[in-house]
This record gives structure tokens, sequence and C-alpha cells, in this order.
């Protein structure tokens, strides 16, 4: 590669590090408000929840970051908050579902502390937890299909825009697109948005907790953040010559989930993909600077966190369905990752698809979601439906 063709694609660590923060909160921000929603939390309650999760993420990376000088990228849990989307109201209602973000932070701090726990994790088989994510996110992948035949006036801009952007920038479709359904939102109900509600809060609930909650939700929310979230994002962080100190961003991860849950988040772990962003080339060509992105990140989300207010009160404002399809085509992504990783195995792919097809069901049996279900489904079956066995994890 020449000198001019290397100098075309490395960029410096500020900008990498505020396209890092605008990227990542602004493709998927509306997912985490429809998931807090699902579970129980109002509009207040919501933005609380995307304040707490932005300034924990931040404060956390800031730490890891500045402390080991590595461009260690944090971020919330966007399979997570899909879960949340396909979990719904759980017995005990919101303060319940914050009872199970505790408990989910608490587990990952333990992952930080008792290797075996990582361990245990790490045996469960990549295609079913890949088959679980996948089935959760079907449902909201599909809106923007029955959006746009429901109400083209409003979503059919939103999915143009999506589509336009990927013939120009991939990166930015997703924010692209999002923009455009907040400017629809602006447009036809932005006046129904009262100034006060464009205001950061921030809402205190005492976690309340249940076994249905603990079982729907904690623990399925743990294991989609590890599998989908913080295990690919040591993977991409490495792959550029980086050592994520794994013990200790556990820890940081678990414990500022802890914190949030109270006032509404759900929760933070490493980023995957806007972890390439910090420590790859577009954060400049000093691989020994480039921790400077993950602090400019950490500033930008702290500067994003000022707009949580506004951005709930016009999400609760839009007509339609642009939101919903927004989030749809938020995830596309995601969901396509989850499907390869689920059906790569040829011996697995049928449990893999049983495990899909219950988590896609949204079924609840006994109180506990469809995500506990499948994942449950899929344990069960494998040693059934596997030719020969289970050989392999």
């Amino acid at each position: 590669m020449t000198q001019a063709a290397t100098t075309h694609h490395e960029g410096t660590p500020v900008v990498a590090g505020i396209v890092t923060a605008l990227v990542g909160s602004s493709s998927s921000f509306v997912v985490v408000l429809a998931g807090l929603t699902a579970v129980g939390a109002s509009p207040a309650q919501a933005a609380s929840g995307l304040l707490a999760l932005l300034v924990t993420q931040a404060l956390g990376m800031l730490w890891l970051a500045v402390r080991h000088r590595t461009p260690i990228t944090l971020a919330w849990s966007t399979p997570g908050a899909a879960l949340l989307v396909s979990t719904g109201a759980v017995t005990g209602g919101w303060a319940a579902a914050v009872g199970a973000f505790a408990v989910a932070g608490g587990l990952i701090v333990l992952t930080g502390l008792v290797p075996a726990l990582g361990e245990l994790i790490a045996r469960i088989p990549v295609s079913l937890a890949r088959a679980m994510l996948a089935g959760v996110l079907l449902p909201i992948c599909l809106e923007p299909v029955t959006g746009l035949a429901d109400s083209p006036a409003y979503v059919g801009p939103v999915v143009l825009a999506w589509v336009v952007m990927h013939r120009v920038s991939r990166r930015w479709a997703v924010p692209v697109a999002l923009a455009v359904a907040l400017l629809v939102v602006v447009v036809t109900a932005g006046s129904s948005v009262a100034p006060a509600d464009l205001l950061p809060t921030v809402t205190w609930t005492t976690p309340h907790w249940t076994v249905a909650a603990v079982v729907s939700i904690a623990i399925p929310l743990y294991i989609v953040t590890m599998a989908s979230q913080n295990v690919p994002g040591v993977a991409v962080t490495s792959s550029f010559g980086y050592q994520v100190p794994w013990r200790e961003t556990m820890t940081v991860t678990g414990i500022g989930t802890l914190v949030g849950a109270p006032f509404g988040g759900h929760a933070i772990n490493l980023a995957a993909i806007t972890a390439a962003m910090t420590a790859g080339p577009m954060a400049g060509p000093d691989r020994g600077r480039r921790w400077i992105a993950a602090v400019t990140a950490s500033a930008t989300y702290l500067a994003l966190a000022l707009a949580c207010g506004a951005l709930t009160a016009l999400v609760a404002a839009a007509p339609g369905d642009v939101m919903q399809a927004a989030a749809g085509l938020a995830l596309l992504g995601t969901l396509g990752s989850a499907l390869a990783g689920a059906l790569a195995d040829e011996h697995d792919r049928e449990v893999a698809v049983v495990c899909f097809v219950v988590a896609a069901s949204g079924v609840t049996i006994l109180g506990v979601g469809a995500a506990f279900w499948a994942l449950l489904a899929g344990l069960v079956l494998r040693p059934l439906l596997r030719p020969g066995g289970v050989s392999r994890p």
C-alpha cells in the first residue's frame, strides 16, 4: 500500500472517538428506549435509563482507557435491549425488571472475579447463543416491512434513506435513517412535545426481585451480553494488537451495570462493532495514541447524555410505526450476523433452528419469556439431534 493510500484511510484519534460515539449511540438508542418501555418503563424512566447507560459506559471507558493506555470501547447491550423488547412486561413490573438488570450486573462482576463462570458461559454452544439472539431479533426486524405496509407515508422515507445511504456509506446508513425518522416525528408531531420533556431526567426505581424476572430477563440478558458483546469485543480489540484486561473490564462493566440499574440502565459491556473505530487505523497511524479515541468517545457520550430527554420525548410522540421501523433497520446487520453464526455448523443446524423458532415465537410459560425456553430447548435437544452426539462445544 502506498503512503498516500495509507494516509487516506487513517484518521485522528479525536475525530475517530467522536464518530464512534455518534455512530454507536445513534444506531441503536431507539432499540434501547423500545426495550425499556417494553418491560414497563414510563417515558421519564426510559429517558433516565438511556442517560444512565451513556454516563456509566462513558465513565467506565474513560477509566479503562486512561489507566491502560488502550483503546477500550464500551457500549450498552443492544442485543440485551432487543431481548427486552421480545420479553415484555414481567411479574413485578418495572421494579422487577430493574432488579433483573442488577442481577445481570452482579453476574458480570462475578465473571471477572470467578474464572469458572466465564468458562461456563464459554461452554454454551455459539450456534445456540446466536440462534437465541436471532429469534429475539426477528420480530423487531420485521417492523420495517409491516410498517411500510401500514404507514407508507411515515416509514417510506426512513427505508429509502437507509437504502440510499447503503450505496454511499454503510456505516452511516442506520444513523441517517434514524435522523430521517426523527425528522418525520418533528414535522408530524413535534408540536405535541412539551418543552419540559426535552430536559434530561434522572429517575430512581427501587429494585424488586422476582423469580420470573430473574429467569426471563437477568439470565438471558447476561448470556446475550457476554456472548454477543463481551467475547466479540475482546476479539475485535485483540485483532488490532491490544490486550483487553478481562477481569478488570468485567468488573468495571458489571459495577457500571449495577450502579445504572436503579436509574433504568439495563447493561453496559465491551463494544464489538465500534471497537474497530477506536482500535483501528481510523484512530490514526500511531498505535500508542489510539487510546485518546476512547477518551474522546467517552466525552462525546457524556455530551449526548444531555439529549436523552429530547430523544425520548420525540420517540414517544412518533406517529405510526416509524420508530419501530427504524429500530428494525438498526438491527438487520446484527440479525444477519446472528443467523450466520447460528447456522455455520451443519451438525448443529437443526437444533439451532429449533432454538431460533422458540425464541422468535415470543411465548411465555410459567411467567418466563421465550428466550430462556429457547436456550433450554436447544441445550436439551442438542445431544438428541446432533449427529453422533455432542462432540464439540
